[in-house]
């Protein structure tokens, strides 16, 4: 499987390239973001090609994915991003599915939902505001599960951060993260080395 630009993947499906850029934002082709190109897989391009099991007859059905990073409170940025999700929509709405939780999480109840209806055929389209509202990290990962199964990933805003403060925020629950951990292994280990110490025993779990 190759990566095509727009004017290569354009060129052998005989259309102008903005033809195909249209295409990709109806969500009748799949593509991914390479910095700031689009790039279509070459199967999908011959499979729109031959017009057999390409996704260019599909009806375009949305699922909007809005996330916060706190528990509580937040609200507004819900409220924010959903409507400028559903202002720019240009097909069906199915589901608004909201998240609530750090984007370093990748259990997400939200994330799981939409997962799912991309995995039972129910949308075309998953669209979010900004790319990190997705995750912080693996977002090319989940890009190419979705165009396994003919979805489009929208990003209203590419190459942009949905907040400083809650990148902040994720930083400090890594750092808070690694630290609680790196101090459970210390301490371990100097629990182990004072009942050494004494002459007690120590098992494989730690157990004196």
């Amino acid at each position: 499987m190759e990566l095509l630009r727009m004017s290569k993947a354009a060129k052998r499906l005989g259309i102008h390239p903005m033809t195909l850029r249209q295409w990709a934002i109806d969500g009748k082709i799949p593509f991914s973001w390479v910095g700031r190109e689009r790039r279509f897989s070459s199967l999908d391009v011959e499979n729109l090609k031959r017009g057999s099991g390409s996704t260019a007859s599909r009806p375009r059905r949305e699922v909007l994915y809005v996330r916060v990073s706190g528990s509580s409170g937040q609200e507004f940025s819900l409220a924010a991003q959903e409507e400028e999700l559903r202002a720019t929509s240009t097909g069906e709405v199915v589901k608004v599915v909201k998240d609530r939780g750090s984007g370093l999480r990748e259990n997400r109840p939200g994330l799981n939902r939409v997962l799912a209806m991309v995995c039972d055929g129910s949308v075309s389209v998953v669209r979010v505001t900004h790319e990190d509202r997705l995750a912080r990290f693996g977002v090319g990962w989940l890009k190419r599960l979705l165009s396994v199964y003919g979805v489009t990933l929208e990003v209203l805003h590419p190459n942009k951060f949905g907040g400083r403060d809650e990148l902040l925020e994720d930083f400090v629950s890594l750092v808070t993260t690694f630290a609680a951990r790196l101090y459970g292994m210390r301490s371990t280990e100097a629990r182990k080395r004072l009942l050494a110490e004494t002459g007690q025993c120590v098992g494989d779990d730690g157990a004196a």
